[in-house]
């Protein structure tokens, strides 16, 4: 019989903290139509003309900072995980590592795959809220190239996992190693999105409509802005927290059109407020990134103690774990579609 595919898919990262590398990896990833909803040549010219230019370099700077003898932390944490997620799963499974933009690519994965004719592929998008740019786009793009296979097998699609109990335990094992009562306030900061892509998902209807921030429901089961705030209350639950002790906001936003509160903002304030402790958690990354470890290790650190904080902490993410690979392989085995 032949094995089942677990296709572990995450963003992707350049191929080197370059600036042509970085270069390469933003005009793929910002030339997405899920990512940028514009029509193909007017996001082509802005892409290309206007933000990949400026944008290249300083990111080529950031990502330097990240960079480790092994690469990049996104990829070399994600094939750590891929390997111990094969011992957990077995002879029966071949666990597989692809990136949605650079390399391994998804669509390089997948031609591999094909050869193999495995008897199940099980796309795996490691994003636990969904949201389009992400979930979406991996998925969209799996299939794309799936459909022209000459044999199709079966394929299984994991969706949004942020309300799993084993993800969301793993995530509060991860913030009590950091001894959340030692702080006054914890901030949980998520990816930021256009107000568009989140409201896209309940009839183009803003999330005040419906109660994006309280409640999970019918209508905003998918809502990005919704299950980021779910997850917080899960999260928060588990570590006993007060509803005073906590507080979401968004991080990595390009406009004041995204998901607000602002994360950098809600930062500076709290410091303004006469907080001088502060831990930050970051439950939209299962994978440490520039994101995590420049954005919230470096530069928000930096802001919390310019504007009068004192102790600022940060808890890793997920990475490759023991424990979230067996909640990966409890999920692969008996959570199917």
């Amino acid at each position: 019989m032949n094995k089942k595919a677990v296709i572990l898919i995450n963003t992707g990262t350049p191929d080197e903290p370059s600036v042509p590398a970085v270069r390469r990896y933003l005009r793929e990833f910002l030339g997405d139509g899920r990512v940028i909803t514009l029509p193909t040549l007017a996001r082509k010219m802005l892409v290309n003309g206007i933000i990949v230019p400026f944008r290249a370099p300083k990111s080529a700077k950031l990502y330097q900072k990240v960079w480790t003898e092994k690469g990049s932390p996104l990829l070399w944490i994600s094939q750590s995980l891929r390997d111990k997620l094969q011992q957990k799963l077995g002879s029966d499974y071949k666990v597989l590592t692809a990136m949605r933009y650079g390399n391994p690519s998804l669509k390089g994965v997948l031609k591999e795959a094909e050869k193999k004719n495995f008897s199940e592929i099980i796309l795996f998008p490691l994003f636990p809220q969904y949201a389009s740019s992400t979930t979406g786009s991996a998925i969209e793009l799996a299939l794309s190239q799936i459909r022209k296979w000459n044999v199709t097998p079966q394929i299984r699609i994991m969706g949004q996992f942020y309300q799993h109990p084993g993800f969301i335990e793993s995530f509060a094992d991860k913030v009590r190693e950091m001894q959340p009562e030692q702080y006054e306030h914890v901030l949980f900061s998520y990816h930021s999105l256009p107000l568009s892509h989140a409201n896209a998902t309940h009839q183009n209807k803003d999330c005040s409509q419906f109660n994006c921030t309280t409640k999970i429901n019918a209508e905003n089961a998918f809502c990005y802005h919704a299950t980021c705030y779910a997850t917080t209350r899960m999260i928060a639950e588990q570590l006993n927290l007060s509803p005073e002790q906590y507080s979401t906001a968004f991080q990595s936003r390009f406009s004041k059109n995204w998901l607000n509160p602002f994360a950098d903002v809600a930062i500076r304030e709290k410091a303004e407020q006469g907080i001088k402790s502060l831990l930050v958690v970051s439950p939209s990354f299962v994978t440490d990134c520039l994101e995590t470890i420049v954005e919230i290790g470096e530069e928000y650190r930096e802001i919390f103690i310019y504007h009068g904080g004192e102790t600022f902490g940060w808890t890793e993410s997920l990475n490759d774990s023991e424990q979230w690979a067996e909640v990966l392989a409890t999920m692969v085995k008996h959570d199917p579609s």
